[in-house]
């Protein structure tokens, strides 16, 4: 569908952006994917940001909730909160949200089954943010920067693929309450990651489904003053990426996004094809693009991508989460990849050497002059936090 178009269908919401038409606002606003908000107009060196990591990481407190909260593990999502995030709520710029996938150690650490997103703050204190009514909250966590948190979920009865529910997206505003909850039985099947770009009033949120092996695009208007959040539009803006059972992580299908502003591009790390995909003009179609255009599918670094953010030097990085083969990859364990948007590999390093698994939810942010990069830790329930030298 053309921009006129796209126009047409937001002719609503005109009075609320002052007036602007949805091509002004769009051409206007300060597009930038919110893995890397934190970021933006600041300048790095083109080198390699997995190859500049401080070692050994900052290893901040567990994920695993205090009590009286529900002990859950598993963290999959993992989000900065970005520097203009507004104040007087429970989140503050540079605190770092996770969800966690699994219920408590106690009651079986069933997959599909914890229901907390924890808050750690920079200087290592840990609280619970949220506790959903909604089980099994995914790797689809990410924070609007005017105020609002967003997550989603896969819920499963007893951690297995023959029980997997559709799940949702919920809203939570700064205050740790749910203000909206999305449901689709097309658009939103198993929303299994997610990346934004923040447009401010109008927010576009990319979701993987790893059930239907799709991706929703989701146009929003954000209305702060009023602590409300809409929904504009849902479009499905990609298809046909391998979706099949697996035992240690339920299920295998399109995970990781990460979209670029400057060329409108949506890159998809899919875990059940062992690639990346790139999606063009994803802000603005309305039509079904079909996986998009391979661009990574290096079987030498490669182990079912999961994670996936846009690093400020152009690259991208995935988190390898070892599902795709288990018996015969030759891939070290637990891996970050890094690799050019033309299919070119740069860096890997791998968050624990010696267990498979480790690695899902990624992210980047910034703490005053230096470039931090955040993932989870499966394993160990565990936050790591890299500096990035350089």
């Amino acid at each position: 569908m053309s921009l006129p178009s796209l126009q047409a269908r937001r002719r609503n919401v005109r009075p609320v952006v002052d007036g602007l038409e949805s091509r002004e606002l769009l051409s206007a606003a300060p597009t930038v994917a919110a893995q890397v908000s934190m970021i933006s107009g600041q300048e790095m060196s083109q080198e390699s940001i997995v190859g500049q990591l401080s070692l050994p990481p900052t290893k901040m407190p567990s994920t695993v909730p205090q009590a009286p909260a529900p002990a859950d593990t598993n963290p999959y999502g993992v989000a900065f909160v970005p520097s203009d995030f507004p104040k007087g709520g429970r989140l503050h710029p540079g605190d770092v949200l996770v969800s966690n996938f699994n219920n408590s150690l106690a009651d079986g650490s069933v997959q599909g089954t914890g229901t907390t997103i924890v808050r750690i703050t920079p200087q290592g204190q840990q609280s619970v943010f949220f506790t959903s009514t909604e089980p099994g909250l995914s790797t689809a966590l990410g924070v609007l920067e005017d105020g609002f948190v967003i997550v989603g979920n896969v819920p499963t009865t007893d951690g297995t693929f023959n029980t997997i529910q559709q799940g949702s997206l919920q809203v939570i505003d700064r205050f740790g309450n749910q203000v909206l909850k999305l449901t689709d039985p097309n658009l939103l099947d198993g929303p299994w990651d997610l990346t934004i770009n923040d447009l401010g009033p109008i927010a576009q949120v990319f979701v993987s489904n790893v059930i239907s092996g799709t991706v929703t695009r989701i146009d929003l208007l954000v209305l702060p003053s009023l602590d409300k959040v809409k929904v504009l539009d849902m479009t499905q803006i990609a298809s046909g990426y391998t979706v099949s059972p697996n035992g240690p992580a339920v299920v295998l299908g399109p995970t990781g996004l990460a979209f670029d502003p400057r060329t409108d591009t949506l890159y998809v790390a899919s875990t059940g094809d062992n690639a990346i995909y790139a999606i063009r003009n994803a802000a603005l179609t309305f039509s079904d693009g079909g996986k998009g255009k391979l661009i990574f599918n290096d079987a030498a670094h490669l182990n079912g991508p999961l994670g996936l953010v846009l690093a400020p030097n152009g690259d991208l990085i995935t988190t390898n989460g070892d599902a795709f083969n288990l018996i015969n990859s030759s891939v070290p364990p637990s891996e970050l990849v890094e690799f050019t948007p033309t299919g070119q590999f740069v860096a890997e390093f791998s968050i624990e050497p010696n267990n498979s698994g480790s690695a899902f939810g990624i992210a980047l942010g910034r703490s005053g002059n230096h470039l931090i990069l955040a993932a989870v830790d499966d394993f160990s329930n565990q936050l790591d936090l890299f500096q990035v030298n350089g």
